[in-house]
Parts: C-alpha cells; structure tokens; sequence
C-alpha cells in the first residue's frame, strides 16, 4: 500500500508528562486521518518519544508504517542491535518498518550497513535508511557492499531551506529513494514565526482558503519522492495536517513563492537540526 505524503513527527514529544495523554491521542487522530507514517527515534526526550508512541499504538500497530533512528554512536555491529531491541521495547512492538542512522557518525559505513541487515535477517526491521545525509555522503554509501538497500534519506526540507534542490533531490530522485523531510514547517524559534508571518506565505495561503501550515506543506510534498513529517501534538494540528494532502498548489502561487524564496542556485551546506 502506497505511504501518504505527509506523516506524523514525534521530536519534542515525551519530554513533558503533563501532554503525554494529547500526544498520544494526536497520534491517534492522525492514524484515523491516514497520516500511517510515524517517525520517532531513540535521541527524542531520551526514548520518550518512543515510549508515547508505543502507547499511542496499542492495538493498532498494523496501521502505522512505524520508523525510528539510531544514535551514530550506537551504530555498530553489535551496538545497533542493542539499541534497536531497547527501541523495540519502548515502542512496545516487534519490529520497525524502517529503521535509519541518525547522522553519520565516525561508524565505518559498512559496519552499520552490515548491522542493518543482521536487523533484517533477525526480522526485527523491514527496511533501513539514513539521516542527513548530503550527496557525497550517500556516494560513499552506494559503493559499500549492500548501501543500494538504503530505503530513503531524511533530511531538513522547507520553504525557507531549500538547499537540496540543487543536487540532493535530483540524486535521490535518480537513485529512487525518497526523501523524509523534516522540519517541513520550519524549525522553533525566529525562523518559524518569520516564515508563518511573511506577508506573501499568509497572503497565499488566505486566496486558496487554507491555513499557512497546509500551505507550507503542500509546498513541501509538491515533488514526488518527498514525505513530509511534522510534528503535531493536537489533535486540530493533526487533522490540519491531514487536510494539506488535498491541496493542490497553482503555478501562479508556485511562482510568486519561488521569487520570494529563491531555489539554489550553487551547492549549499546541507541544513540540519
């Protein structure tokens, strides 16, 4: 069954047990709304993360397409296994549909690789991927033995960060792995509130009668081969979310959004959080 374009992040989530309750019931809604992707990662609120996801997954673990990170430092042969028992026990389930390496770490390449596919051979992942990855890292990948098993690249992707456009995309849309962008609202802090605030993103947004967020993620899964993953801790947010999946983004206001916020145009430092 083909994943949805937009799924459900979990960073930030479970570090406050005062909203463990609306996390869990924001994942929920977004299971009935479709969004089936739900990516967490053993970093988040120190394996909280997970553990609300676990919760919020109790009896309907088969209708999540359920992803989770491993620390770089924990990517070894022996490690990773280690780790990913540990993810499984917090997320209350005996397998991961796709398990990815955080960041790149100092981990040879072919030492994780060789623990991704232990995990798959023991059935305790599907699929294996990576996380901030640029184009010479996933080169470096590809030309280990067993890398083209690598299942997707997840990676900053917004309206105000456009950077993999230039090169990263194209490669991934070649190589067919699809890129998770996270962060596809922006991250915390003075660049959220300018991009929900910039006069041109709230004007678009108000001529197609939508909210700036569906606007912003309808832009950012207007490619194929994008997933967009952001993070909602309510339910209105949630099914806000779901809603950018009928949005349909004109060339007109494709065009005026590009002048505002230009594509590359030479290679950029790949953005991470």
């Amino acid at each position: 069954m083909p994943l949805p374009a937009i799924g459900q992040g979990t960073w930030f989530m479970g570090d406050d047990p005062g909203l463990r309750q609306q996390e869990v019931s924001a994942l929920q809604a977004g299971l009935e709304q479709g969004l089936r992707v739900i990516d967490t990662a053993e970093m988040y609120a120190d394996g909280g993360a997970e553990e609300v996801v676990g919760e919020a997954l109790r009896g309907r673990r088969d209708r999540a397409f359920l992803v989770s990170k491993v620390y770089p430092w924990n990517a070894s042969e022996v490690d990773a296994v280690e780790a990913c028992e540990r993810s499984l026990r917090r997320l209350n389930t005996d397998r991961l549909d796709l398990y990815l390496l955080h960041w790149r770490g100092n981990i040879p390449l072919e030492e994780t690789i060789r623990a991704m596919e232990l995990l798959q051979q023991q059935g305790k992942i599907r699929h294996w991927g990576v996380s901030n990855f640029d184009v010479d890292d996933l080169e470096e990948l590809w030309q280990e033995p067993g890398g083209t098993g690598c299942a997707t690249n997840q990676v900053l992707y917004h309206l105000a960060s456009r950077g993999i456009e230039y090169d990263l995309l194209p490669d991934c849309q070649q190589r067919e792995i699809p890129i998770m962008a996270y962060c596809p609202l922006a991250q915390a802090g003075r660049l959220r509130q300018t991009l929900f605030s910039h006069p041109l993103v709230v004007e678009s947004a108000q001529q197609l009668n939508i909210s700036v967020a569906q606007l912003l993620l309808a832009w950012a899964i207007r490619r194929d081969g994008v997933i967009a993953i952001p993070k909602a801790s309510s339910v209105a947010h949630v099914r806000d979310n779901a809603a950018a999946l009928e949005v349909t983004l004109h060339d007109e206001v494709l065009m005026a959004l590009n002048q505002a916020f230009p594509p590359p145009q030479h290679k950029l430092t790949l953005d991470v959080v």
